[in-house]
């Protein structure tokens, strides 16, 4: 349909449950300057994305202006789609549609403005890396509007995304994270016991459910399987599929899956955030993460189920932060009988001198160190430490800055 609209005016049809602003062409070239190349924010399978500002009740609104492009594989239908559905969901971790432009086989979708752009940038792209509890606080936004559309609350039926990835995660100007892009969206009933639609195919391959590709029945655990990705990637930085890793490695869920089932929970934390994730949140963490890929659907949790243990996962994370223990201690603790080999000590005068032998079979962790630094902090001792493989040369760093003044000497044996 064609519409030189009047400005402000809105669509009336029944199928809307809330007011769409249709604009005219000449207020999204106003607003873009002409589809400016400056005004472009991002990109994706539609087509642009623009970066624009709108007369309205508020002065100089700024929006996020999506084009649809003439060569993209999406068209009228997922046009279409995305329209009726935002027009009739309204949740605060949902992205809101303003209004959309049809004119002059123009396709234009309106949006509000996510300053903070998306996570996918900011995970894969952004100098700056996430705080850890800021990664929790995404997931469990992310999971709460994704929870609201399959339940239904609000409306006759449930909404199954198909396109759950990073990159379709929105960031508002608080880090509050908003899913988009509807245009794959498809309408399931909550009130059959076998819900499933039958469907072609569609969404981003290194999000895709194996289950929904070989039987081509969508569900509600079809978007499960999607964010359980997302998850990995909050907790480990590393991109869906990447092809610098060997090749059993490249991909982020038999990774992950395997760091599970070895209970190497620690291999898979992001660099960035090394020492900032309390043990008991990892492991909660990283189980719903993993259960989200089980091969049998139906074994897999609910949204529900998800923004729970991610709540427990923040609850865990938060008190930890607020208790003053250093992580390095309770980190390591744990550790100590198993991995010391022998300590001895001897009384000379002043000092107190401990020799101790401690075998390590995978990198020391600079936390662990920080451990027996403190525990022996103001004695003279000898440290024998004997690794498989080569110590992080930052930790150590790390460790001989904080500990200057003190009096110690560390030896490393590194094995074959």
């Amino acid at each position: 349909m064609n519409s030189a609209s009047a400005q402000g005016e809105t669509s009336s049809s029944s199928t809307l449950a809330h007011p769409c602003r249709i604009f005219c062409l000449e207020e999204i070239l106003y607003a873009t300057n002409n589809f400016d190349e400056e005004h472009v924010i991002g990109e994706g399978g539609f087509g642009k994305v623009y970066k624009g500002r709108i007369s309205g009740e508020e002065a100089g609104h700024v929006v996020a202006i999506k084009r649809l492009d003439s060569m993209s594989n999406q068209g009228e239908l997922e046009f279409r789609a995305e329209i009726n559905m935002l027009s009739k969901l309204r949740h605060c971790h949902l992205v809101s549609l303003i209004g959309y432009c049809d004119e002059n086989k123009e396709m234009i979708l309106v949006y509000d403005f996510m300053p903070n752009g998306t996570l996918y940038h900011h995970l894969h792209k952004a100098n700056a890396p996430l705080s850890w509890v800021t990664r929790l606080n995404i997931a469990i936004c992310a999971a709460r509007g994704l929870d609201y559309l399959h339940s239904g609350v609000g409306t006759q039926c449930g909404v199954i995304h198909r396109d759950v990835k990073s990159s379709n995660i929105l960031l508002d100007h608080n880090w509050a994270a908003m899913i988009s892009d509807f245009g794959l969206s498809k309408i399931s009933p909550t009130n059959q016991s076998n819900s499933f639609v039958d469907a072609s195919v569609k969404g981003t391959f290194r999000y895709l459910d194996p289950e929904y590709f070989y039987t081509r029945k969508l569900t509600r655990k079809t978007d499960v399987y999607a964010f359980g990705v997302v998850l990995f990637e909050l907790l480990s930085g590393r991109l869906p599929v990447d092809d610098r890793n060997r090749e059993d490695n490249c991909s982020l869920v038999r990774w992950a899956q395997k760091c599970v089932k070895e209970r190497k929970l620690d291999h898979m934390v992001d660099s960035s955030i090394k020492g900032m994730v309390f043990p008991k949140c990892l492991r909660r963490f990283a189980q719903v993460a993993y259960r989200c890929f089980h091969p049998v659907q139906k074994e897999r949790p609910t949204m529900t189920e998800i923004v729970a243990s991610l709540h427990a996962s923040l609850r865990l994370q938060e008190k930890f932060n607020h208790s003053g223990v250093p992580l390095g201690i309770l980190g390591f603790n744990w550790k100590v009988h198993k991995y010391f080999v022998s300590v001895t000590k001897l009384n000379s005068g002043k000092y107190t001198v401990y020799t101790c032998v401690v075998m390590i079979e995978y990198p020391i962790n600079s936390c662990s160190l920080l451990f027996n630094f403190k525990t022996f902090q103001n004695h003279l001792f000898d440290l024998f430490v004997m690794i498989e493989y080569p110590i992080n040369s930052c930790c150590l760093l790390f460790n001989f800055k904080t500990f200057q003044n003190h009096l110690f000497h560390l030896s490393l044996t590194y094995g074959n």
